[in-house]
């Protein structure tokens, strides 16, 4: 296991500065995804890491062992630092079999016969593919061709694991399996992984720790729960989730310790403890804000609830996908996403009434496009109910 920090990371090609300043800590037995759209910097992140990149500035330490000091232009070789990549394509010897393509780099290593096959095995049972070590890389389908990649990886036990998009070519239902072997390697063995991906889903579902990169920066750093329910700013909002959040325009004001929401869904207010505190708006001035709603804590009623709540909306469409239901509505011409669980039947233009929980929504000034005000993530006890 290890620790990695990053600090300052700079990073040009040529006059394109792919890098800014980039900051990051990844703490011993992490499971760190490096997110974000093509082109983000987030696997020249990892490139840097590995000792594929070398940056223009900044540090970078493993285990408090300086392994860049690019201002004195030290640069620690890759095969000293104890780490192992694993690339988008698996990269196997097509004439060796399974067995030999992990126990290739262990012969190298001038380690005891004994200790390579239980090297060998026990990686191959840990990506449980045991069954299949005598098997040459072309049969095998390409969900068992990673698991041979990573079980190659894990067998020299490195300090770290380092992953580049590895199940971009993997069918959907291959993926699912691999991040569940993902998510209990990492689970049994506690090797710190770093991962690159631009698929949310992989991120929210294996992470400890996400950092989401945006334009060669990292906008945000957070487990995966915090990441989806308080977005940094609106452009992390819409990145993250699918769907996508609703995002409605309103005008904001402060009134005391509250602040106080007025858009087309009525008057809204949130109160200190949920607020930044680093906003420098004057007490009753009023500003622009968007309030971002997730698509899940949109409550549809067909008959408007008995104490005379819910917002008055019109089914613009509806969706159904087999295990949940995407409704689109229209409230004053402002269209608001809802997701229902199980196969709900809506009619187009049938009045339904909305009802919303507060504490799940987010507020942005819309100016700075930065969070202003925190949403409460769902607790365990109130999805029982």
């Amino acid at each position: 296991m290890s620790k990695i920090v990053l600090e300052h990371i700079d990073k040009f090609y040529g006059e394109n500065h792919v890098l800014k300043d980039i900051n990051l800590t990844i703490e011993d037995g992490d499971f760190m995804t490096l997110l974000g759209p093509s082109g983000c910097g987030k696997t020249t992140t990892l490139r840097v890491i590995s000792g594929l990149e070398k940056p223009q500035g900044g540090t970078m330490t493993i285990d408090d062992k300086t392994v860049i000091d690019a201002a004195n232009a030290f640069y620690e070789e890759p095969s000293k630092r104890g780490l192992n990549l694993v690339f988008q394509s698996y990269a196997l010897w097509p004439h060796m079999t399974v067995y030999q393509n992990i126990a290739f780099g262990l012969k190298i290593k001038k380690l005891s016969k004994e200790e390579i096959d239980q090297r060998v095995m026990d990686s191959l049972r840990t990506m449980r593919i045991d069954q299949y070590k005598d098997r040459y890389p072309n049969e095998l389908s390409g969900g068992q061709q990673q698991r041979v990649a990573i079980a190659r990886a894990i067998a020299s036990s490195p300090k770290l694991l380092l992953l580049d998009e590895p199940l971009s070519n993997l069918d959907a239902r291959l993926r699912i399996d691999m991040r569940v072997a993902l998510t209990r390697l990492h689970r049994e063995t506690g090797t710190t992984i770093v991962y690159v991906t631009h698929d949310q889903v992989e991120a929210m579902t294996m992470s400890t720790k996400v950092a989401l990169f945006k334009a060669g920066e990292i906008a945000q750093i957070a487990t995966p729960l915090e990441l989806y329910t308080n977005p940094v700013d609106l452009e992390t909002a819409d990145f993250v989730g699918s769907p996508r959040i609703n995002m409605v325009d309103g005008t904001a004001r402060y009134d005391g310790n509250e602040l106080v929401v007025d858009s087309v869904l009525g008057q809204m207010t949130f109160d200190k403890e949920t607020l930044k505190t680093t906003e420098e708006i004057p007490e009753g001035q009023p500003f622009d804000a968007v309030l971002g709603i997730r698509p899940e804590s949109v409550k549809i009623f067909t008959k408007q609830p008995a104490d005379g709540s819910g917002i008055p909306a019109e089914v613009y469409a509806s969706q159904p996908a087999g295990s949940e239901t995407i409704v689109t509505l229209e409230i004053d011409k402002t269209q608001l996403l809802a997701l229902q669980v199980d196969l709900q039947d809506y009619e187009m233009y049938q009045k339904v009434w909305v009802g919303l929980d507060p504490r799940r929504i987010n507020v942005f000034n819309k100016k700075t496009e930065r969070l202003i005000r925190f949403a409460k993530a769902k607790r365990k006890e109130e999805t029982e109910e």
